[in-house]
């Protein structure tokens, strides 16, 4: 799976969340001000020929439609945030986020609560 740029990884979420989509409804989530439509669509191009999102022709239009569910890309992505900055231990990672006080107490009692219901 090839990394995405941040353009790139903006649009998919935006595909992820819509479903199969149009460049214009994609291009309508945008905040002010909105990218070009053609810029978009390079983008959008980009995403397909990364095998990120398949097209289907409507007329003269094209529908796009993930092929990567977001789960899938988020623990890939993950998984190298992890191996590459915190020696390959999900324990040093929270441990930086509460020693930076990014993540409080309560934040790790409940995520210890949903380890333990894993778990089960």
């Amino acid at each position: 799976m090839q990394k995405l740029t941040l353009q790139e990884e903006e649009v998919m979420l935006w595909i992820w969340q819509i479903g199969p989509c149009f460049i214009k409804d994609i291009l309508a989530r945008f905040p002010n001000p909105k990218p070009p439509y053609t810029t978009l669509a390079s983008v959008v191009k980009n995403l397909e020929r990364k095998k990120y999102v398949k097209v289907k022709r409507h007329g003269n239009t094209y529908e796009y439609h993930a092929l990567i569910p977001e789960s899938e890309y988020k623990r890939t992505f993950i998984s190298g945030v992890v191996r590459n900055y915190f020696e390959n231990s999900y324990k040093e990672m929270v441990s930086f986020f509460a020693k930076d006080q990014k993540i409080s107490a309560e934040d790790l009692q409940e995520i210890i609560q949903m380890i333990e219901k894993g778990k089960k």
